[in-house]
């Protein structure tokens, strides 16, 4: 005699794709959980960005000069490639934008000879991004819904199927707010600075304002997440359009 078999625990039935065939069962919040978590990178991916500005800032600090920081800052990321690519390995996205962030910082300090130049990319980065966040949102293609899409295994083929979903939409953009507030606190504490010319405050709050304060924005973004309950509208796995509503006729 066989034991009737146990229901499977909807808990750890296979969460749907929103953009590929999405249960109305799932919520938006926990479809973007899942993509972020996908999208986002580890720590030591923070870590590599991060290092190059501490080396650059303290060699400054230890000799006055420019060129000594840049000299500097280029070798810990050579020692950074080689620690990726011969014992990390994984996704080099983090290192490859550390290498082209110096390297324009580079560019600016020693073209004009003083440190705070080094910085000064980076906040024309942070306000360019702060204005465009700002414009995907009026515009209805909030930017962390590309960030979301992105984890769709779907991408290549329906790269903007996500926005087909109203709700989808509109969670993205509450979470772009976020995004728009983070680069807006960037470049209030950090022009001041770059204005005043202190290098050493620079240094410091561009550490500080850059993966602790993504930490912050992401920890933002799970509470709008975890107290969100917008229904993710699901979608026809063929041609990628809304499903038809089962209550209208055909």
């Amino acid at each position: 005699m066989t034991s009737p078999t146990a229901p499977q625990d909807p808990e750890r039935r296979p969460a749907p794709e929103v953009g590929a065939g999405a249960s109305p069962e799932e919520t938006v919040e926990q479809v973007i959980r899942r993509r972020i978590g996908e999208a986002l990178g580890g720590w030591y991916g923070s870590l590599e960005t991060a290092l190059p500005t501490v080396a650059f800032v303290t060699t400054w600090l230890i000799t006055g000069a420019v060129r000594p920081a840049v000299v500097a800052a280029a070798a810990l990321l050579v020692v950074l490639t080689l620690i990726r690519g011969f014992f990390v390995g994984g996704s080099w996205r983090f290192l490859g934008s550390a290498i082209f962030a110096t390297a324009i910082a580079a560019f600016f300090a020693l073209r004009s000879g003083e440190a705070q130049d080094a910085f000064l990319p980076g906040i024309l980065a942070s306000a360019l991004y702060g204005v465009g966040a700002l414009l995907s949102i009026v515009l209805r293609w909030p930017l962390v819904g590309f960030l979301v899409a992105v984890g769709d295994p779907q991408f290549a083929e329906r790269p903007g199927a996500w926005r087909r979903d109203p709700g989808l939409v509109a969670v993205c953009a509450r979470l772009t707010w976020v995004l728009v507030a983070l680069f807006a606190v960037r470049v209030a504490v950090m022009l001041p600075l770059y204005l005043a010319g202190e290098v050493a405050w620079l240094g410091i709050s561009k550490i500080v304002l850059s993966w602790p304060a993504y930490l912050l924005a992401v920890v933002v973004m799970g509470w709008i997440l975890a107290t969100g309950r917008t229904a993710a509208q699901p979608q026809d796995e063929a041609s990628g359009t809304a499903a038809i509503d089962p209550g209208q006729g055909h």
